[in-house]
């Protein structure tokens, strides 16, 4: 099968998330998505980050009705921080059967230059991005950094998606619940009633 991996932290995981990762699983030739739940780097403390398997059962209840959509805590028990291109050996090992590639927001597509070893990711994995809302200072740095994404998007190996352009974020959402504002409709329902029911993100 050919997997796309969908890396996020998920803190938590929204209609926005799931929109994308369905788009991409219907409208390109990935058979499954996997949404890999970032851990936390055990470098960096923050208090709003809700626990690893929390945020992995959030994303269980959200795709369990959907047999292309997969919840994975692959990164769980590799080093911190972990590097996409060591996540991407380790899960190719594992399951050598799958073909996997990179999902990612084209704000990441600009900066992708920086990564560990990008030319071998290229070489070995596709990538499919998804078109981002951006604010205003990423709007600045984007004209800043345009010639250096550019590089990347008639490259074969990278496909552009016209997934729905989604504005919506977990920070705003934990803010939202915390001033006990109605998020219903940012959630799915399943997630929705998990996250009131444990009481998530309201202190």
């Amino acid at each position: 099968m050919n997997i796309g991996l969908y890396f996020g932290t998920y803190n938590p995981v929204h209609v926005g998330h799931l929109i994308i990762a369905n788009h991409m699983v219907d409208y390109t030739n990935l058979d499954q998505v996997w949404l890999v739940v970032s851990p936390q780097n055990p470098l960096k403390s923050k208090a709003s980050l809700l626990a690893d398997y929390h945020r992995l059962a959030i994303v269980r209840v959200a795709v369990e009705n959907n047999n292309k959509l997969k919840a994975s805590n692959i990164e769980f028990d590799l080093p911190k921080p972990s590097y996409t291109i060591d996540t991407l050996s380790y899960i190719q090992e594992k399951y050598p059967d799958h073909s996997f590639s990179l999902i990612m927001g084209e704000d990441n597509l600009r900066t992708f230059h920086k990564w560990k070893n990008y030319e071998e990711i290229l070489n070995n994995h596709s990538i499919y991005v998804y078109p981002r809302a951006l604010t205003e200072q990423e709007r600045l740095e984007q004209e800043v950094s345009e010639d250096v994404g550019h590089q990347f998007k008639n490259h074969p190996k990278i496909t552009i998606s016209d997934a729905p352009v989604m504005k919506v974020s977990a920070s705003f959402i934990r803010k939202a619940i915390k001033e006990k504002k109605d998020v219903r409709y940012l959630l799915s329902g399943p997630v929705y009633n998990y996250v009131s029911e444990m009481h998530f993100y309201e202190k």
